[in-house]
């Protein structure tokens, strides 16, 4: 081959970058989006992302669940619309995803929840904020009016603090309230303990300094940004949160009842993965639960959310929306979730990542490619539609694949 045809067949451009980022442009699924971000965050951050509860059986079973089950494709079927669409606790939403709550993003980005929500609001898609939310709730808002946003309630010990808390998210415009129901205590978290992370503030060590060094630009915008702190709860409680006081094991169904009672919007309890108690969140009013084993960050050796998800749409199905999180990492994720009966699906780490690794652009990054590639496996499965999605197109692996 002459000189000439190989310069003419040799591609050494880059890919186009995605928002403008391009360090974003060799980023094709979220794994890649994860592997940036860790290049990228200090050992303490990274812990407090990547890490769960004592020894990770969870944490490594919700992906493992997902690598258990095959797809069962329906062949020649016409799959040139792909419709998407549906709506998620009273919103029209163009994907059956919503971003779940997370606390302390700022402590991945330094936008935090301000570059989550706008780019929720691009995608069209809820925004959930966190009682453990690094911006006040108010600001969050005001940074992206056209948002759907979901405020999670951790219920305080002093009921009145909760009280307060349900009260400024009503009037900031919060369009639904979610209930954590699994984490009444919170959890020993070994990574994070290793790594020196201790909430409710992250302690500014020598050792956290010094690796700070290593990743200059978390860094520069940690020490140059304001404090990482809660405000939603500082407004509500008049100090700085004490963990103690707010997981002090004393939530019952009783306080969902009562929060039914405070709240006129769609209510949802999340942390839910016994048909037990499924059925007790109707009985209490609500009109959605969250399947979620926390991200595997709180008791470990519970079910992978995809194992307790079939039982509990047997259980109450026709009478709430069944949403679901936890582990979530492809757009084949996504359709397995919707085939076994969930209604749409929480992100968490998968958009935590994009905005590790580039802030509003990653988020976006993220969404997208988790958009494109449930289309995709749709169009794949044969199944145009997101009620197409059925227990027919999925069977146990012959030989389940553990991580």
């Amino acid at each position: 081959m002459k000189p000439a045809e190989i310069l003419r067949l040799a591609h050494v451009g880059r890919p186009p970058a995605p928002y403008g980022v391009q360090r974003l442009a060799r980023c094709y699924s979220i794994d890649d989006l994860a592997h940036l971000a860790r290049r990228r965050l200090p050992a303490g951050a990274l812990a407090y992302l990547d890490g769960g509860g004592e020894g990770e059986y969870t944490l490594r079973r919700n992906r493992a669940a997902f690598q258990d089950v095959e797809l069962l494709p329906r062949a020649l079927v016409d799959v040139s619309d792909v419709d998407t669409s549906t709506t998620v606790l009273g919103t029209p939403v163009p994907l059956p995803i919503a971003l779940g709550p997370v606390g302390g993003p700022r402590m991945f980005h330094h936008e935090g929840e301000r570059a989550a929500v706008r780019a929720a609001a691009k995608a069209r898609l809820p925004f959930g904020v966190s009682t453990l939310a690094t911006v006040d709730i108010d600001d969050i808002v005001h940074e992206a009016p056209a948002a759907t946003v979901w405020f999670q309630l951790y219920i305080w010990g002093d009921r009145e603090v909760a009280r307060k808390l349900v009260a400024r998210a009503q009037a900031a415009g919060c369009t639904a309230l979610i209930v954590s129901a699994d984490c009444t205590v919170r959890s020993n978290r070994e990574r994070e303990l290793h790594a020196g992370i201790k909430l409710p503030t992250p302690d500014l060590t020598v050792r956290t300094l010094l690796d700070g060094g290593l990743h200059p630009s978390w860094a520069w915008h940690f020490l140059t940004s304001e404090a990482i702190t809660f405000p939603n709860v500082e407004h509500a409680a008049g100090r700085t949160p004490d963990m103690g006081e707010m997981f002090d094991g004393t939530v019952s169904w009783a306080d969902v009842e009562w929060l039914r009672e405070q709240w006129d919007g769609p209510l949802a309890v999340k942390g839910v993965l016994s048909p037990e108690d499924a059925r007790h969140a109707v009985a209490a009013g609500a009109d959605a639960v969250i399947v979620s084993n926390h991200g595997g960050r709180e008791l470990d050796h519970v079910p992978a959310t995809l194992d307790a998800l079939p039982s509990i749409v047997d259980a109450v199905g026709d009478e709430i929306e069944v949403l679901f999180d936890s582990g979530i990492r492809r757009g084949t994720d996504i359709l397995a979730a919707l085939a076994l009966g969930a209604h749409a699906v929480l992100l968490g780490r998968a958009y935590l990542y994009g905005l590790a690794a580039a802030g509003e652009p990653g988020v976006r990054h993220a969404i997208d490619i988790l958009a494109d590639e449930l289309r995709k496996a749709m169009a794949l499965m044969g199944a145009p539609t997101l009620a197409d999605l059925d227990r027919t197109l999925l069977r146990p692996a012959r030989t389940a694949i553990r991580a």
